[in-house]
């Protein structure tokens, strides 16, 4: 049976209540759906929605009724201020995928390319968790979106599998590369003397992510390999920086239109979680080097990027699996960090137990700590020494103090 063509004001009609539904979010979050089901409103029961929403990027909660709840792995300040309504899992992307492989999922919202020759609609640029789920999801209802790019890759699902479908243009969710400033300028030159012509890099949002990427620009025969695609490849690809062929590898872009116009290259291509994060394909990368941001490290080397001034900002996200990859390969893993917040009054390098939250990537996890300041190499040091290497990168008005911390806790010990 083909599927329905759906007028979306009947979305009610093939979504159960009562059910669980798994959204496509990040920047294919679709709007025609989103406000389709806050039509339903309660028609729609006890429905769990759950998917990634990205700060920033998905503002809408998908809480259509009194009764529907949403099961989130970011914590957006949107579904924060909902409350009890929001169930919040801070599983890494590992294991999101078990936690979604595992768990009763009714249906899927999603947004997809028409129909190719072949009759398959691909997710374009946002493929993320969808590839590897919709399989076993009995409803299956997407917006076919002309506007959305199509982009090389194994993944999609043919326009016969769909159980229904809505027809509307829409652009893309944008999140716009912010500036770079003298700070992240320093960072970034530093990150780029752990970087050699022919690397493999994994990296996400932010401005320091985004200032280490442009300082690569000299470089040669890079690759990127993440699950998230920013827009700062673009200046790499400009540049000459990127290797021939297929060189960005990616399950999700997340940028503006200035990105979302290169996905259909040839250089790129976009892959589910179980390939993107597989350890077993990370594993194999040659000259691998993840840089990977946080709010605080403490003087153990313990970072921790989850938990700012108002609360949960994040879940723990994909660094986790791409630092377990990183060492299988023999790579080299960065954390990049402002020395300080609120203009300098705060260190972000801080004496242990006084960060706030869980410990986002291990002691174990990290091999080299970058600020303005300088580099703190960790590699092959006792716990002095990484403690000394750490207070050297943080503010200077803040060391006499971090030291004299770690002195006393160091007696102890």
């Amino acid at each position: 049976m083909p599927p329905r063509r759906l007028d979306p004001g009947a979305i009610a009609s093939v979504l159960p209540p009562d059910s669980r539904v798994l959204i496509s979010g990040c920047s294919g979050e679709s709007l025609i759906l989103a406000d389709a089901v806050a039509r339903a409103g309660a028609t729609l029961g006890a429905t769990t929605f759950t998917g990634v929403f990205v700060p920033g990027l998905n503002v809408r909660t998908w809480l259509a009724g009194p009764k529907c709840r949403v099961e989130t792995f970011f914590m957006t300040p949107e579904l924060k201020a909902a409350g009890a309504a929001v169930k919040f899992l801070p599983f890494c992307y590992g294991d999101i995928l078990d936690w979604l492989g595992g768990a009763p999922i009714d249906a899927a919202l999603f947004m997809a390319t028409p129909p190719d020759r072949d009759g398959v609609c691909g997710f374009g640029p946002v493929v993320d968790f969808l590839a590897d789920l919709w399989p076993r999801i009995p409803i299956r209802i997407a917006h076919i979106n002309p506007r959305l790019p199509r982009a090389a890759g194994p993944c999609g699902v043919p326009f016969d599998a769909l159980t229904a479908y809505v027809e509307a243009e829409q652009e893309l969710l944008e999140i716009s590369a912010s500036p770079d400033d003298a700070t992240s300028r320093a960072i970034g030159a530093s990150v780029a003397r752990f970087v050699p012509d022919g690397a493999t890099l994994q990296t996400g949002l932010g401005k320091i992510p985004t200032a280490a990427l442009r300082a690569l620009a000299g470089r040669k025969a890079l690759r990127l390999h993440s699950g998230l695609v920013p827009e700062a490849v673009v200046d790499l690809q400009d540049a000459g920086a990127l290797a021939p062929g297929v060189s960005v590898t990616g399950g999700v872009a997340i940028g503006s239109r200035r990105l979302y116009d290169r996905v259909g290259g040839d250089a790129y291509r976009f892959h589910p979680v179980s390939f993107t994060h597989s350890a077993k394909i990370l594993s194999g990368l040659e000259k691998f080097v993840t840089v990977n941001s946080a709010i605080s490290v403490d003087l153990f080397g313990q970072a921790f990027a989850e938990v700012g001034p108002s609360g949960f900002v994040s879940g723990a996200g994909g660094a986790s699996d791409f630092a377990r990859g990183a060492r299988a390969a023999g790579g080299t893993r960065i954390v990049a960090l402002a020395a300080s917040a609120n203009r300098g009054a705060v260190s972000r390098i801080v004496a242990p137990g006084e960060a706030a939250g869980p410990v986002s990537l291990g002691r174990m996890d990290t091999d080299v700590v970058v600020t303005e300041h300088g580099v703190a190499d960790l590699r092959g040091l006792d716990h002095d020494a990484r403690a000394r290497a750490l207070i050297g990168v943080a503010p200077p008005a803040h060391r006499d103090r971090l030291a004299a911390q770690w002195a006393a806790l160091a007696a102890k010990l």
